[in-house]
């Protein structure tokens, strides 16, 4: 599946990011961009986040990996921009829709 265009996220989560890379190690947890809803981890040292025009904005790591910040599901046990859609994906099973039309209920 291709990657969704990048949706703006709250500024407080850039905030909570860069607090968090002043830590020596950090884990996320987040959409895989060319398989979704498969999830990735990236653990490691976070050297900045940066603003791409027209890609979004990246949590890049120092191991390489460049994380787009708003498929970031889970960042230090914490819940990040992508927690709600990760959280309503998992539950559309437990809905009486389950994917059918709203007639079917």
């Amino acid at each position: 599946m291709k990657q969704t265009a990048y949706t703006p996220i709250d500024p407080d989560f850039i905030d909570l990011f860069l607090q968090e890379i002043k830590k020596d190690s950090v884990r996320v947890i987040y959409f895989d961009a060319d398989q979704y809803p498969h999830l990735k981890e990236s653990n490691g040292k976070v050297t900045a986040v940066l603003d791409r025009r027209g890609s979004g904005q990246f949590m890049i790591f120092a191991n390489g990996d460049e994380v787009r910040t708003d498929r970031i599901i889970v960042y230090n046990g914490k819940p990040g921009p992508a927690y709600d859609e990760y959280d309503a994906y998992a539950l559309a099973p437990l809905t009486c829709k389950a994917g059918y039309d709203d007639n079917d209920c």
